[in-house]
């Protein structure tokens, strides 16, 4: 675990003072997809909404949009208390479940609300410019898919270079052991497929931060995975991919790790400033 008592030390201050006099509104389950879709689909109507909570009286801040864990089979849209109360607006959104759906209907959803967010975030008060992607586990992977194979926001005529950072928490990089599942292959064989985040590489993508329990804890090969990612981003030319490991925690390392995404959010917005 690297340097984390000095980033929680280094971000602290100015979140704490820049939430200071806000007051906060969530707004629940709103439809990503038209009303058309949603109309046409149960499970769509069900699934596919989010959740944002933001600052009322404030302009211009960052937005989080954070995408739950659970395996894509299971899960529910969140804002983690962690982030609230910080300047910033977070989308916490629900998705489609195998095996009620199967792959790649997940990361279509993902794109989807992230396609919201850029479209609609203006009338909250956000920045476009300012949008990160992150999530746990499942979340983490599509986070990743979504913000590396720019295909999936290209659906949406949004360029996925736009989105300000990603950061995966504990996510997947090869293809998911649920997408393996479903074709009949063992979690414990490793593939690298066009569902899979490793096979994006690209020197052009967001500032990724990748975050892991640690490796001696964590699901069964996950912190290798993201290290490979990082050396494959590092080695395409991407300059901003960084890695940490949460020595002493194991998947479940959300907790301990909610202090280097705010700092990552406030690092890059810093630079956007």
């Amino acid at each position: 675990m690297k340097n984390v008592l000095l980033f929680t030390i280094s971000f602290c201050f100015t979140l704490i003072v820049n939430a200071q006099n806000s007051s906060y509104v969530t707004e629940s389950n709103i439809p990503y997809y038209n009303a058309a879709i949603s109309a046409a689909d149960a499970y769509i109507n069900e699934r596919c909404v989010l959740d944002i909570y933001y600052p009322k009286d404030k302009k211009g801040f960052a937005t989080i949009v954070w995408f739950h864990g659970g395996g894509l089979t299971g899960g529910e849209k969140e804002i983690p208390e962690a982030l609230k109360e910080k300047g910033l607006a977070i989308v916490g959104v629900n998705y489609r479940l195998y095996p009620k759906v199967k792959a790649p209907t997940y990361i279509e959803d993902a794109a989807a609300a992230v396609a919201w967010t850029f479209n609609h975030i203006d009338e909250y008060g956000g920045d476009p410019s300012l949008i990160f992607v992150s999530g746990h586990s499942a979340g983490g992977y599509l986070a990743s898919m979504v913000g590396l194979d720019k295909s999936w926001l290209a659906e949406h005529q949004i360029d996925a270079n736009q989105i300000a950072g990603l950061i995966p928490f504990s996510g997947h990089t090869i293809t998911h052991f649920t997408v393996r599942e479903e074709r009949g292959i063992p979690g414990t064989q490793p593939v690298v497929d066009v569902l899979a985040p490793l096979y994006h590489v690209r020197a052009d993508a967001p500032p990724i931060l990748l975050i892991t329990g640690d490796r001696e804890m964590e699901m069964l090969g996950r912190y290798e995975e993201n290290a490979y990612l990082m050396r494959m981003m590092k080695e395409a030319g991407h300059t901003e991919t960084r890695l940490y490991e949460m020595d002493g925690y194991g998947h479940n390392m959300t907790w301990p790790a909610f202090p280097l995404l705010l700092n990552e959010v406030n690092r890059v917005t810093k630079m956007k400033k």
